[in-house]
């Protein structure tokens, strides 16, 4: 079991399985043990106790989940080799449908057995549900489930809220904010934010001038900055505390848990505009496929199946780490399950104005470009 593991001894285990599964060392022993274990590489919460014991015991098996904090970091894991370990995936949105269904590295799931589960789900989900399934709109590509706009977070008893909306990451630039706010290290999401504090659409071919000037951004946002960390709870703590007023890259995801527990005034912020046809906000849509490993596990499908169930939503929705709005919360039994203070903690008051002011994450195609110089300005900062 992978609680028995320490996060550093799997990694260790994964390489080797990786590099055995390589060098075609693994066949018919991985074969004979793959109907009763499953691995799952995922963002925070799918690997969590609440989501998997259950399933362990249901179906008698060996689940090992491994968390991401980068989508681009995870599928080059599997272009290196990392495709004979893992059994699911789960990243935002255009992964699915833009590189790893074109690059062979996941397979499609059987629309027929699957697609029942998007008629239930939130409207803007039905079928067929553009971020699952592939170019020609054919292959189902995966299962959507946790989903929220990503931006900023401030304190609404420091900055208030139509503020924030209103001055969107330029609130960053201000002058007054220096030293008053964190920059919450995750690095795709950053840049695509910086290209927006930057009046740059992250999201199409940029010109040398506009690469620069996300460069230059990225070099004002870490200098302005007192803290620099990739822990959210660590961000929100210094948010109650005092220690900050707003933290750059963060939304639903990361203030939920701090709003859970009481800290209402942790919010995430969407601005009302930007340079995204005129929107300033992003929204993630976590799609879960099943990997093209040569020896997957039976047991994947049944976990995508397991998901979708009203009490397994719920669980995924307020898993331990991070708390989302889920698709299947357009299904009567799946918000029964849900309280005042759970909705009020993933802001379901505001959801739907926040959606209709964000666009749908994509790819940047300049990212590797924009990355080296954002990495340059937060090795500067960091000294």
């Amino acid at each position: 079991m992978f609680d028995r593991l320490s996060r550093r001894n799997f990694l260790q285990q994964t390489g080797i399985w990786a590099a055995a599964a390589a060098a075609g060392s693994l066949p018919r022993l991985a074969h004979a043990a793959r109907e009763k274990e499953l691995n799952i590489f995922c963002w925070e919460g799918y690997n969590s106790d609440e989501v998997l014991d259950p399933f362990r015991r249901e179906f008698d098996a060996t689940v090992r989940a491994e968390g991401l904090i980068s989508d681009p970091d995870a599928i080059n894991r599997l272009r290196a080799g990392e495709d004979n370990v893992w059994d699911l995936l789960n990243v935002n949105n255009p992964w699915a449908r833009e590189i790893l269904y074109p690059e062979k590295l996941i397979k499609p799931i059987p629309r027929d057995r699957f697609e029942p589960y998007f008629e239930k789900m939130l409207p803007q989900f039905h079928p067929p549900y553009h971020w699952a399934m592939d170019d020609g709109g054919t292959e189902l590509l995966g299962m959507v489930q946790r989903f929220g706009p990503f931006s900023f977070v401030v304190n609404t008893d420091k900055i208030s809220r139509e503020m924030a909306e209103d001055q969107g990451f330029k609130l960053f630039l201000d002058p007054a904010m220096k030293d008053r706010y964190g920059v919450l290290t995750y690095d795709n999401w950053n840049i695509y934010h910086m290209c927006i504090t930057a009046d740059i659409d992250p999201f199409v071919k940029h010109t040398p001038e506009q690469i620069a000037a996300v460069g230059e951004t990225a070099r004002q946002i870490f200098n302005g900055a007192k803290l620099l960390t990739d822990d959210l709870a660590q961000m929100n703590l210094a948010l109650i505390n005092g220690e900050i007023d707003a933290y750059f890259t963060g939304g639903t995801y990361t203030a939920s848990p701090a709003r859970f527990d009481g800290a209402t005034n942790v919010r995430g912020i969407t601005p009302k505009s930007g340079p995204i046809n005129g929107k300033g906000g992003i929204v993630w849509i976590e799609v879960t496929s099943v990997v093209n490993n040569p020896q997957v596990s039976p047991l994947a499908e049944e976990f995508l199946s397991y998901i979708n169930r009203p009490e397994v939503s719920k669980a995924v929705a307020f898993a331990e780490g991070t708390y989302n709005p889920v698709t299947q919360m357009g299904n009567p039994e799946v918000m029964a399950l849900f309280d005042e203070d759970e909705l009020d903690a993933i802001q379901w008051d505001t959801l739907e104005e926040e959606m209709e002011r964000s666009v749908d994450y994509d790819i940047n195609p300049d990212y590797a470009e924009m990355y080296s110089l954002y990495a340059a300005a937060k090795r500067a900062r960091e000294g």
